[in-house]
């Protein structure tokens, strides 16, 4: 099986975007470390009610400071990574200011959706002591619920100019297909994504009356209508097989079972550590540390049931269209464009990679053909 010319840039691409990714994590959990064994948190957090007698006011100031202080360590690494490295290999156009405009867009976005969800955290600590996971997880719940029906309509527009797909053949053909798959979505709508990367991507968005499938520009650009229909069927298969909806039980499923091992160590390690209530505002990036450490242990478990379901929607693409040979070559492109690593590492692989790599997703396609 070969791929397109440029897999070996593809591993180059990989390998350093992968060793950036590594560092900034590493980086933000050293410093959530550092900050609790140097006794800096428990300045930090007196400094934070000097600056203020609300017990809010300084739980937010406390917050945006070790925010900061994250901030200055991680930003040179995104820098790096999101401009440098993809201008480095031609991924991106974007300049400078778009690019900081784009980041900067992003942090008022979160922003108040984390403050909101600090501030419930630190609520539930002091009404509900021992017992806050459980209603923080259900308020986690509910905002991932909220948000993903409201995101496609309200949130992704900010980013991108979502425009209806325009009638023609490809989009009769992908009508076609819902139609068959008895699927009725919002709309099919195409994206700029080429504002920012040379990039192609497509995806099944929203819940309810907000459901949509997105086709960024560069998918309709360079890719054939053929190619467009496999890679949009291969979207239906996600909501054929309720992936979405599996997903999200599987979502908050981890959601409760890490915050419940968290608020059992959280109150182990808070004593221990020197602090004298769960509510020590010096104490909080304790609850990072723990919450970091069970993302990390279950990360394998979580990519392998994503690739699961990629595999899934792979065999449902390849079965309502008819057309592997369009598929593998979509797939082929996919790679290419996106430099994707066609052949990782088995062990990276299984660790980090919510895809299965293209040379296994190729391989699959042409088993199903086989005589």
């Amino acid at each position: 099986m070969t791929f397109p010319q440029r897999s070996g840039q593809a591993k180059s691409y990989n390998r350093i975007q992968l060793a950036i990714g590594v560092a900034s994590a590493v980086l933000t959990f050293l410093l959530m470390v550092g900050l609790v064994v140097s006794d800096a948190s428990a300045g930090l957090a007196a400094w934070a009610g000097q600056v203020t007698s609300s017990r809010y006011g300084a739980l937010i100031t406390f917050v945006i400071s070790v925010g900061i202080l994250r901030s200055v360590i991680v930003l040179p690494l995104g820098f790096l990574s999101g401009y440098v490295i993809e201008h480095k290999f031609r991924l991106s156009h974007q300049s400078l200011k778009a690019w900081a405009w784009e980041r900067l867009k992003g942090v008022l976005v979160g922003f108040p959706l984390t403050m909101l969800l600090v501030i419930v955290v630190y609520y539930c600590l002091e009404r509900f002591a021992l017992k806050w996971w459980l209603p923080v997880g259900l308020v986690i719940t509910l905002m991932t619920i909220i948000l993903a029906r409201l995101a496609p309509v309200l949130l992704f527009p900010l980013f991108y100019r979502f425009v209806p797909l325009e009638n023609g053949t490809l989009k009769e053909r992908l009508l076609r297909l819902c139609r068959g798959a008895g699927v009725a979505v919002e709309g099919i709508f195409t994206f700029d994504l080429s504002k920012n990367t040379r990039k192609a991507n497509a995806g099944f968005t929203g819940i309810g009356k907000s459901r949509r499938i997105v086709l960024g520009d560069t998918l309709i650009r360079e890719f054939t209508e053929e190619e467009i229909e496999t890679v949009f069927a291969h979207e239906l298969g996600h909501y054929r097989y309720h992936h979405i909806r599996t997903g999200i039980l599987v979502g908050t499923l981890s959601t409760f079972g890490g915050l419940f091992c968290t608020s059992q160590l959280y109150a182990w390690s808070v004593t221990r550590a020197g602090f004298s209530a769960l509510t020590d505002l010096g104490a909080l990036p304790l609850l990072g540390i723990w919450l970091s450490l069970f993302a990390l242990a279950t990360a394998p478990v979580r990519n392998a049931l994503a690739r699961r379901h990629e595999r899934q929607a792979d065999r449902y693409a390849v079965r309502t269209t008819g057309k592997p040979g369009p598929f593998a070559a979509a797939l082929r492109k996919l790679a290419d464009q996106n430099l994707a690593d066609p052949d990782p590492h088995p062990v990276i692989e299984f660790l980090m990679y919510s895809h299965p790599s293209i040379t296994r997703r190729v391989r699959m396609v042409e088993a199903m053909t086989a005589p």
